[in-house]
């Protein structure tokens, strides 16, 4: 019945098939609906129809216009963003695995440095009771050897004085011999002789080795005094030095503990603004980026179809196309 009160023209079969060549030409999906719907309507409709399609398309090209402006900023805007967020991760990153590094350093100085006092300690403790021992060992030599020489001293005045008396005894009852008197009292008493010396003599060789006992000890003994010393004062110093290097490395490591807590933590947070700054850039690729042509394929596509479009008009209308 539609058949019988709509005849189709040649001018609707011109228009329809230019429009049927852009559509394929352009890829246009919009120009082969019209072209379909010129070949099927009458004009006063089709008109109307190109009309608002083209008025379409310009309000389509204004809002366009302003997405565009607007993704352009917004993808300006998350770039620099997720670069300046990456940069600050890398260097965060860094930073903790330079601390975390530095902290392990300082704790092996530092359990070293300890380890180094305790050695010093048990040394100077193992010398200091050495020495206590030597000494007293000194001290009881040296104390023998003066009470030798003092024993061996007064034995040898005793002896001495008997040998006088005994000289002067023989020498005061001696006589010219007669028939009465024994041979053996001719000469002075002088005790029991050794082959190359008399007792004296020989006690004053075993005094003389006490003398010089005590002397040996005695020098012995004041040089383990000096070292002594000498080994206890390093040893203080050296503790002394360590503890002290102890003391800052702790200081140190305590401060480095406080920068890497502060250092993680802006870590974390700047790491959770580069993952919402990515998270938003994949929100804005699908209307901002991965629309499947470009913004200036669009354009121009939209463009040849408003010009198209209007062409068709003009073919319909006979007359120049007012679009304000």
């Amino acid at each position: 019945e539609r058949s019988l009160l709509f005849s189709r023209s040649p001018l609707q079969d011109r228009i329809s098939a230019m429009l049927s060549e852009r559509a394929h030409r352009l890829n246009s999906k919009l120009l082969s609906l019209v072209s379909q719907r010129v070949s099927s309507d009458t004009f006063d409709k089709v008109k109307k129809m190109i009309r608002d399609l083209i008025s379409k398309l310009m309000e389509e090209a204004t809002s366009e216009t302003e997405h565009k402006g607007w993704c352009d900023t917004e993808l300006a805007t998350n770039k620099l963003t997720r670069e300046s967020k990456t940069e600050d991760v890398s260097k965060l990153q860094a930073e903790v695995e330079d601390l975390t590094n530095t902290i392990s350093d300082l704790t092996q100085d530092i359990a070293d440095l300890s380890s180094g006092v305790q050695e010093l300690t048990a040394a100077m403790a193992q010398a200091t009771s050495e020495r206590a021992s030597s000494k007293e060992i000194n001290e009881e030599t040296i104390k023998e050897a003066k009470a030798a020489q003092a024993a061996i001293s007064q034995a040898t005045s005793i002896l001495k004085d008997f040998y006088a008396k005994s000289a002067e005894a023989t020498a005061f009852e001696q006589q010219t011999p007669a028939e009465d008197a024994p041979e053996t009292f001719t000469k002075p008493y002088k005790g029991m002789l050794p082959e190359n010396g008399n007792v004296v003599d020989f006690l004053e060789v075993i005094f003389s080795d006490f003398a010089r006992l005590e002397s040996d000890t005695s020098t012995a003994e004041a040089m383990e005094v000096e070292a002594f010393k000498k080994f206890m004062f390093e040893s203080e110093k050296d503790k002394a030095l360590k503890e002290n290097e102890i003391e800052h490395k702790q200081a140190s490591r305590t401060n480095k503990e406080t920068s890497l807590h502060e250092a993680k933590s802006e870590l974390k947070a700047t790491q959770e603004q580069l993952d919402k700054a990515m998270a938003y850039y994949e929100k804005l690729k699908p209307t901002c980026v991965d629309s499947g042509i470009t913004y200036e394929e669009r354009v121009k596509q939209r463009e040849e179809e408003i010009q198209s479009l209007q062409e068709a008009l003009q073919i319909l209308t006979g007359t120049d196309v007012d679009l304000s």
